[in-house]
């Protein structure tokens, strides 16, 4: 999974870069919706992953199916990843240029796990200390979880604050053994 990941971030960052400054991030993310879908569909997989067909067939086949959706300059991403038999990640830079979007036009999604349902001032008072602290605003949802005993646990992009009792249970008894 790491080198998909790996692979994909530069198509996403050049993407992201081409949509920024043309204006159309939301329409990107349309067109990257539609084609990572179709890259995804199994007949679509069977297409690609076929060694009898040459790279302009699958193009063709891909093509005929999402070239209404896109744009010239869609059609050339399309025509990049399939010279380099990359098609397939479609899915991963969509990701990405998602995850991008949303890091540059300040939005932090976050989850907050909490042991007893919040109320909705409860929420927005989280929200808010949220983005307070990350200085974005924060969009957030919120999961019921009783293992937690008590308290919250929140995720916010790859930051993770535990107030919950069950993680302090947990530092205790890891202070406890060492």
């Amino acid at each position: 999974m790491a080198e998909v990941t790996t692979i994909a971030r530069p198509y996403a960052e050049a993407v992201y870069r081409i949509a920024k400054q043309g204006g159309s991030l939301d329409k990107w993310s349309q067109m990257l919706e539609f084609a990572a879908t179709a890259v995804a569909d199994p007949q679509m997989r069977a297409v690609i992953g076929n060694p009898k067909l040459t790279a302009e067939q699958q193009k063709k086949v891909f093509l005929s199916i999402c070239g209404q959706q896109l744009d010239e300059s869609g059609v050339n991403l399309i025509n990049l990843l399939q010279e380099n038999r990359r098609l397939s990640v479609l899915p991963a830079i969509r990701e990405q240029f998602e995850a991008l979007k949303a890091l540059h036009g300040g939005l932090l999604e976050a989850e907050i796990f909490s042991a007893f349902a919040l109320t909705d001032a409860e929420k927005q008072e989280l929200v808010s200390r949220l983005e307070t602290k990350f200085t974005r605003k924060v969009e957030a949802t919120v999961t019921i979880e009783p293992e937690l005993i008590g308290g919250i646990r929140i995720v916010a992009g790859d930051v993770v604050i535990d107030a919950s009792v069950r993680g302090q249970l947990q530092n205790m008894a890891f202070t406890l053994k060492s």
